[in-house]
């Protein structure tokens, strides 16, 4: 099995994860590093600043096409690679083991030469910062009395295309407000004699005209050489007062790069043969910007980035499969289409130019042709991208047909002493790791305090297994801190599918680390458990912890009165039953990765503070569900206000698109008899998040009346966003919920 590692979600890359998606090369396991979620297209970047595009239009979903690929997504800065031990290695994460990297990175403008330039301009790249950068600039523009100035370093085609489109945006903005046109003043600076200097007169002539039209100062041969708060300095003595300052001018590489004894362009570029392939090291290879083609070289653009995908991909399956690559040529001119703001651009094609929105119209069906192609997937099917291409397993091998079961199917004994070996040299978290070689894990009680008790344990739901080990344990301490306990030590129960047993060992190293993380933070042990092979990744815990017995919740204890606090959003079930059929956008899953990975021990100190009544956790049965149990342990009536419920980030598109977990009809069903409403709640849009299971999913606690709106104050302020009074409990009787909306 080979390890394909791929740092960066550029254009090239996107081309690669597609083809591993349609074709899938067993014997491979593909893992995408990425910082963000979602990766921009700088060809439509203008057209987001002018308003034409919104953040999805010009985005790929990089956590979905990894899903697409049967690729692990690890969200993650890339920060070094040790070669000599092949790893790839990550700002929060262990590092990865490749076999075949590769790297599609991009570059970023370089304002460390020019003093006060890093501290004080704005880089263009990476976009995905920028983008923010822009809408905080946008309020500054709208909130500030009088003319705001702005600048742009670089008067290339990006660095042109981006004040155009930024004077049409920020135009648009000004009439919104009321505000008049002079309310801001626009000024493009190049150390250049030309605008666009690479292309041709024409192209020129047409540009200068567009920037004269709207104002636009524009200042040639003017090299900025110091950089502050409020003012550049230029080479020939002349300033310029500005109040924010973008910088698009020279590429610049990460400096990590640096390290890795990779041959480098004096830029810092990586030095790569017309395979792609560095001419360091033939099991490194890199595109876009962050390459330069010795035998080739071209200007940093985004179209030589997605004309090097198909090469790319082609010499990566060449080179796993034991077969030499091919040499790429790229095209020495293209045609270029720089847009002008408004719903027009300007074409370049050697010295032909042509101008007009025909023009916008064309670059508009380019591009979005280009992002259809990795945003718009074929439907997932049963058994798409499983083990053959994700972990490298060959389903046709007779040795994992006639795998032995029972405790044949054990984790071997060397692999396990080298996870607990590893485990136990992280110094940080090695206090939490107390395992011994006994047939049972010994703890003493604290006096005075009772045992509490709980088990959990799920299939994998994503593939990152750090974060999957965080996740889990997460889950199964919630269960504990719902009666009011702090949790002692834990017994973790693993299964993992047949891998060579490097990748096994990895594996079952970084689920065991993310939950110790996730115990160490909870001052719990991780005292033993146990090991097996399976058809996919699980991870379960039993945990055990200590309370003051008249001081633990209980599901019983609701009393008329009441009001019910809900400490987390709803939405865990139908976002991963949507990620699963490459439904669900990366930012949405995002968000919910991070609410599962939020402890609810704070929130259960804030509950015990407010004197609640009762407590439990809403998970796998759904809010409606854990609201019935605690009805029906306490016999009363709860009544459940919809218009309250907090929905997570996308939840309530997957469930208008009618994508629903497997478990939900099975929690409408457990629930229904009890339910009472009327038609116009049925019909509620957030009706369908009563039943919706979660995962690692929050607390709902009886509080009383009149501590209620001080204890949602200070779950908020405790980090607790969402934390909301969602019903209160009616009366004695017969258990059951009444639900209300409008």
């Amino acid at each position: 099995m080979r390890n394909l590692v791929l740092v960066g979600g550029g254009h090239s890359q996107v081309a690669v994860l597609k083809s591993f998606g349609m074709n899938p090369l067993p014997g491979v396991r593909l893992t995408l590093v990425c910082r963000d979620s979602h990766t921009p297209y700088s060809g439509m970047l203008p057209g987001l600043i002018a308003g034409h595009y919104t953040f999805d239009d010009v985005h790929i979903d990089l956590r979905r096409l990894a899903a697409f690929a049967g690729a692990r997504f690890i969200k993650d800065d890339v920060i070094g690679i040790d070669r000599l031990a092949k790893h790839v290695l990550c700002r929060s994460r262990d590092p990865i083991p490749y076999d075949v990297c590769s790297l599609n990175i991009g570059s970023a403008p370089n304002t460390v030469d020019v003093p006060g330039a890093a501290a004080y301009a704005v880089p263009v790249k990476p976009i995905s910062r920028f983008i923010n950068h822009w809408q905080e600039l946008k309020e500054k523009v709208g909130n500030t009395p009088g003319t705001y100035r702005i600048g742009v370093v670089g008067a290339g085609a990006g660095g042109t295309e981006l004040i155009l489109a930024a004077h049409h945006g920020l135009s648009n903005l000004l009439q919104d407000l009321n505000k008049p046109p002079e309310s801001v003043k626009l000024t493009l600076i190049t150390a250049t004699a030309e605008i666009v200097p690479t292309h041709n007169k024409a192209v020129m002539r047409r540009l200068n005209r567009c920037l004269k039209s709207k104002g636009i100062d524009v200042r040639v041969g003017r090299r900025v050489i110091d950089v502050d708060k409020s003012k550049v300095r230029f080479d020939d003595g002349t300033t310029a007062e500005l109040d924010t300052l973008l910088w698009t001018a020279q590429a610049a590489a990460p400096a990590w790069l640096e390290e890795t004894g990779l041959e480098l362009t004096q830029d810092g570029f990586i030095q790569v043969r017309d395979t792609l392939q560095s001419v360091t090291d033939d099991f490194i290879f890199a595109a876009g910007d962050i390459a330069t083609m010795v035998n080739h070289p071209r200007e940093k653009a985004g179209v030589m980035a997605v004309r090097q995908g198909p090469p790319l991909t082609r010499n990566l399956r060449r080179i796993l499969t034991d077969q030499a690559p091919k040499p790429f040529r790229p095209q020495a001119k293209w045609l270029s289409l720089i847009s002008t703001g408004e719903k027009s651009a300007v074409a370049s094609w050697y010295g032909l130019s042509a101008a007009g929105p025909l023009v916008w119209r064309w670059k508009d069906w380019i591009d979005r042709r280009f992002m259809d192609r990795f945003n718009t997937l074929p439907d997932m099917t049963p058994g798409h991208n499983t083990n053959a291409a994700n972990h490298g397993g060959d389903p046709d091998s007779l040795d994992d047909l006639m795998r032995c079961a029972g405790c044949g199917g054990k984790i071997g004994s060397p692999i396990l002493m080298r996870v607990f070996d590893r485990l136990r040299a992280e110094t940080e978290l090695a206090e939490a790791f107390s395992v011994e070689l006994d047939d049972g894990a010994v703890s003493v009680p604290p006096a005075h305090r009772s045992l509490v008790q709980s088990v959990d344990f799920f299939r994998a739901f994503i593939d990152d297994p750090y974060l999957f080990g965080c996740i889990a344990a997460n889950h199964a301490l919630t269960d504990i801190y719902a009666m009011g306990a702090k949790p002692h030590s834990a017994l973790a129960i693993a299964l993992l599918p047949a891998l060579p047993d490097a990748v096994l060992e990895e594996d079952l190293f970084l689920l065991l680390k993310g939950a110790l993380t996730i115990c160490h933070r909870a001052h719990t042990q991780l005292v033993g458990g146990h090991s097996g092979e399976g058809q996919e990744t699980a991870l379960g815990f039993a945990v055990s912890g200590y309370g003051e017995a008249d001081l633990l919740l209980r599901k019983s204890g609701l009393k008329p009165g009441d009001a019910l606090i809900l400490t987390k959003p709803l939405g865990t079930g139908t976002l991963l039953a949507a990620h699963m059929r490459l439904k669900a956008k990366g930012r949405w899953i995002d968000t919910a990765l991070e609410m599962m990975c939020q402890s609810a021990d704070r929130a259960a100190e804030i509950f015990l503070e407010a004197n609640a009544s009762a407590c439990t956790d809403v998970t796998g049965f759904g809010l409606a569900g854990h609201v019935l149990e605690m009805a029906r342990a306490s016999q009363v009536q709860c009544q459940i206000d919809l218009d309250t419920l907090p929905p997570l980030d996308g939840a309530m598109e997957t469930i208008q698109a009618g994508i629903l977990s497997t478990l939900h009809a099975q929690n409408i069903a457990g629930v229904q008899p009890y339910l009472k409403m009327d038609e116009t709640a049925k019909r509620h849009a957030l009706y369908p998040l009563l039943f919706d299971p979660q995962t690692a999913g929050g607390l709902i606690a009886g509080v009383p009346e009149t501590h209620s709106e001080r204890c949602v104050r200070r779950l908020r302020r405790a980090g607790y966003g969402a934390a909301r009074i969602i019903g209160r409990v009616a009366e004695r009787g017969l258990p059951g919920i009444t639900l209300r909306g409008s």
